[in-house]
């Protein structure tokens, strides 16, 4: 775990292209994200690729390999009232198959007042949704085709909702279409929220485009939709 903060903080002092901050300036908290730095970070490659977490996302898939697809930082530190909005992450991705998992790592203890939350069974749902932008919440497009609109949240406050407080030395695991949200920490008395999700993917996984920029916007180079991911930004990290 320290290895993991020492990482985020090096991302932090020295942020990719693709960071966001989506607290705004001159107001309470920060809620900062980044992904796709595993490559020039040694700390985030270390355990992406190294440690233990792929041997266990090649357990939890089932599949004969497992590939990184990325590792991705959130960080919300003290009074953020940014919340992470209802959203699955198939649909931000330019990747299609259903041999997928996120390994999130906590980097500090997350107690229930901002814990994860996620709708049990959403993943089997068949359903794929048109995403929203983290900054104000709302939808990339106003329709697209094989996609649908969320349900309001009332709607899927209404759903079986699992939240998942953890402590140091825990991780939570979902797959990519499996619908989740996160508070803010306004209010909570939680100092800091640190984790680093390490995305990986399994034997069905096949480049894809999408109706909007994907997130994050990786490019074919070379690669065309429904192409394997033999691509080196993709590795094959874990096999049997």
């Amino acid at each position: 775990l320290e290895l993991l903060r020492q990482g985020v903080a090096e991302n932090m002092a020295s942020p990719g292209p693709w960071a966001n901050e989506y607290t705004p300036q001159g107001t309470a908290g920060r809620f900062f994200d980044d992904y796709v730095n595993w490559q020039r970070i040694q700390q985030f490659s270390d355990v992406a690729i190294s440690g233990d977490v792929p041997k266990v996302a090649l357990q939890l898939m089932g599949t004969s390999t497992a590939r990184l697809f990325h590792e991705h930082v959130l960080v919300k530190e003290a009074e953020t009232k940014e919340v992470t909005p209802w959203h699955h992450d198939d649909p931000y991705y330019g990747i299609d198959g259903m041999d997928n998992v996120s390994i999130w790592v906590p980097l500090d203890p997350i107690p229930d007042s901002v814990a994860l939350r996620f709708i049990a069974g959403s993943h089997k749902w068949n359903k794929r949704f048109i995403p929203k932008r983290f900054k104000d919440q709302t939808a990339y497009v106003e329709s697209a085709h094989d996609f649908v609109h969320l349900p309001t949240v009332e709607e899927l406050d209404a759903f079986d909702v699992i939240t998942t407080p953890v402590q140091l030395g825990d991780a939570v695991a979902f797959h990519y279409r499996t619908l989740h949200a996160a508070p803010g920490t306004a209010g909570t008395g939680v100092q800091l929220r640190r984790a680093v999700s390490f995305r990986y993917v399994g034997d069905d996984a096949v480049f894809a485009t999408r109706p909007w920029k994907t997130s994050p916007p990786l490019e074919g180079s070379g690669l065309q939709p429904g192409d394997a991911l033999d691509d080196p930004r993709f590795p094959i990290v874990a096999s049997r």
